[in-house]
């Protein structure tokens, strides 16, 4: 097994990420792997509704721009693209993948699917009495509402498709880590069971899931914590030793930076406990990380560690929560936050009129309490926005709160204007922990005739 450096890059970090980075990376970062990380928690819940509405829809929406973007260029570098931008309909979006192929002149281009993570039937079939985590609801409650169920799948499902010559390797929901563990683990050799490796490679993959997060996105903070050339962010790529040590760097002349202290900030990224990080594949121990700047934007990562990992998967389940009414008037001027007061005063005890006072809402002023809950200068602000939202059963019921904002054009406080209303589902995720055995993975190749 060749036990040279492997350099793996990060394309994206959520669903709706910018491109251009993804395609310098493709061109000038020297790459062995890209990978696209774009699901959130509910994410694919909604990928869930867009499939049941169409059996061609359901995987990311920018899967055909992103391809058109970076496939030319991998190709030709001889870079293998991983992704999780499958979401609902991981087949699909592999065929999706070979029609845009051969749109591009590429006809040859090969694409392995990973399937299994579409948990849904098993659960319901067979694990109806499982806790909803941080609730005390169990699965049963849930499943009238039910409308997904879908699996962190770990880098071991992976692995098959990395032992066939596919260059693109589309995934449904998979451990944001495992997407760049599993590279490592097929380019390196490491044993299912080599935890200390193990918990470093997860490491590196949390270091790069969040893409710009570590080059300066999220980061910056005029006068405290200036990035440079940030127009041009470049998203970061890790060079990783066969030991499972990292450098974490970008494209050279790209926009942003790469240091300590931003490498330290994603780090600490939605992590509980940095000793026992819980992944698919390992139980991650970050407490004795150390991050050393060796150069500029190159920051090396080691000691990383892990242990035996758990013998069951989370699971994230998407079901529907009711829906949001809200409306949105605004108010310039003298005398602008009275007015907007007045108006969610009015809107308030119109709808206590109509028996809404059980359901959770907010009554906000933006650019007075909307984010920070009081008012964060004396001055008076030159304009507010009033905004109105309410979580409630019905449709018809969202439809109502809407309205009554709408109304204060000619029932509410002089100068209202802008007013608009939004009517939207609510689609909620929880987790449980299924049993690892429970849940079954198989890989499907796919090439210019098919399967």
């Amino acid at each position: 097994m060749d036990n040279s450096t492997l350099r793996i890059g990060a394309g994206a970090g959520y669903a709706g990420d910018r491109i251009p980075p993804a395609l310098e990376l493709a061109e000038k970062g020297q790459l062995d792997y890209l990978v696209f990380e774009c699901l959130a928690e509910r994410t694919i819940a909604l990928a869930q509704l867009e499939r049941s509405k169409d059996p061609a829809a359901g995987f990311d929406p920018l899967l055909q721009a992103r391809m058109e973007a970076v496939l030319p260029a991998c190709i030709r570098q001889g870079v293998r693209i991983i992704s999780n931008m499958g979401a609902a309909n991981p087949l699909q979006a592999g065929h999706a993948v070979l029609a845009i192929a051969r749109e591009l002149g590429l006809p040859q281009i090969k694409v392995a699917v990973v399937l299994g993570d579409d948990v849904l039937t098993t659960l319901t079939a067979n694990h109806l009495s499982l806790p909803v985590l941080e609730s005390k609801q169990t699965l049963a409650e849930l499943q009238p509402q039910l409308i997904s169920a879908n699996a962190y799948l770990g880098a071991e499902a992976l692995l098959p498709a990395l032992q066939s010559d596919a260059q693109v390797i589309i995934t449904g929901r998979v451990a944001d880590p495992a997407l760049f563990l599993a590279p490592l683990m097929h380019h390196f050799g490491w044993a299912l069971d080599d935890w200390p490796r193990l918990g470093k490679g997860v490491l590196v993959g949390h270091l790069l899931e969040c893409a710009a997060q570590i080059t300066g996105g999220y980061f910056a903070d005029p006068g405290y914590k200036d990035v440079p050339y940030m127009a041009r962010l470049g998203f970061p790529l890790a060079e990783v030793s066969a030991s499972g040590d990292a450098v974490i760097t970008k494209v050279a002349g790209s926009g942003g930076c790469v240091t300590v202290a931003t490498c330290t900030e994603q780090l600490l990224y939605e992590i509980e406990n940095p000793a026992r990080y819980l992944q698919p594949d390992v139980v991650a121990d970050f407490s004795q990380v150390q991050l050393t700047q060796i150069g500029p934007d190159r920051v090396q990562v080691t000691g990383g560690k892990g242990s035996p990992r758990t013998d069951t998967l989370k699971v994230t389940v998407g079901y529907r929560d009711g829906f949001i009414g809200e409306g949105q008037i605004s108010y310039a001027g003298p005398g602008a936050q009275a007015r907007g007061q007045l108006a969610l005063d009015l809107v308030r005890a119109r709808l206590a009129d109509a028996g809404y006072n059980e359901y959770q809402g907010r009554y906000d002023l933006i650019g007075v309490n909307a984010i920070a809950g009081g008012p964060i200068t004396p001055t008076e602000p030159a304009e507010v926005r009033a905004r109105v939202a309410l979580r409630v059963p019905t449709q018809r019921q969202a439809q109502h709160v809407a309205h009554e904002v709408e109304a204060l054009y000619l029932n509410g406080p002089a100068g209202g204007g802008g007013a608009t209303r939004a009517v939207r589902e609510v689609i909620a995720a929880a987790a449980v922990l299924m049993p690892r055995d429970a849940v079954h993975t198989s890989t499907v190749l796919l090439n210019a005739e098919g399967l």
